[in-house]
């Protein structure tokens, strides 16, 4: 994952490739359409490594009832990664829905578990441009058009704050279970309203995927993992393609 706000993250070369690529893909003479097929001739090994971490954690969870929450949806690949192999791997179920919480506008307020001193993270930060949700919304019509059962919704937007949009969420949706949970808040505050909420509604077998456990720039996910359920009572593993990734089995 590219963090242009992290600035030890990349070294100069990384930062260059990234527009190196991105120019490749804009100067080529194919149509968009046989570039998007051919999509990984126009992408870095860490992007494939991603999706490949991504889809062992939805193989994880494949014989588990329940929907897959993503809480941090940012541009909306993570969130449409899972809606896809979904629509692959079953079809035909349609009690499996993909829903993804996120401001739309960046983080909210930082609580003072998420500071370090290399911050470069505020309010606002991780903001992708206006309206970023409702290009994610015709992302997921295409999607639509191009499955079975496409009369039943199988992809959500929960958009606000997710202290306050978890609860509610919850509120409407009493019967709720969940095969995986997928934390990318970055942050404290939320990532802890969404373990107090959500843990109980994992079944055993069922998956809890974190994005940023163990990252020194967002030390909120950690600390919200120590408080909520302490890191001796789940048994954590490294996904073999992603070194940012990390999940649990609940036993």
């Amino acid at each position: 994952m590219y963090f242009p706000h992290i600035k030890d993250k990349h070294t100069d070369e990384e930062k260059k490739l990234f527009n190196d690529y991105g120019d490749f893909f804009n100067k080529s003479p194919l149509p968009i359409i046989n570039k998007l097929c051919n999509f990984s001739k126009y992408i870095r090994r860490q992007d494939i490594a991603r999706f490949l971490a991504k889809l062992e954690l939805f193989k994880l969870q494949l014989d588990i009832p329940g929907v897959i929450i993503e809480c941090g949806t940012y541009m909306g690949g993570g969130l449409m990664t899972f809606a896809q192999l979904s629509a692959i791997f079953e079809p035909y179920n349609h009690t499996r829905k993909i829903i993804g919480f996120d401001t739309f506008k960046g983080f909210p307020d930082l609580h003072s578990k998420d500071m370090t001193k290399k911050q470069e993270f505020k309010k606002g930060s991780l903001r992708t441009f206006d309206g970023i949700e409702n290009e994610i919304q015709e992302a997921i019509s295409f999607f639509d058009r191009n499955r079975p059962l496409s009369h039943i919704k199988k992809v959500e937007l929960a958009k606000g704050d997710a202290c306050k949009t978890i609860p509610i969420y919850l509120k409407e949706n009493p019967h709720i279970v969940i095969s995986m949970l997928y934390l990318d808040f970055d942050l404290y505050e939320p990532t802890k309203i969404a373990l107090e909420n959500f843990l109980d509604r994992i079944p055993k077998g069922g998956i809890i995927a974190f994005d940023e456990l163990n990252t020194e720039n967002f030390p909120g996910e950690t600390i919200a993992l120590l408080k909520v359920v302490g890191i001796k009572n789940l048994k954590i593993k490294k996904t073999i393609f992603d070194p940012y990734i990390s999940y649990a089995q609940i036993e």
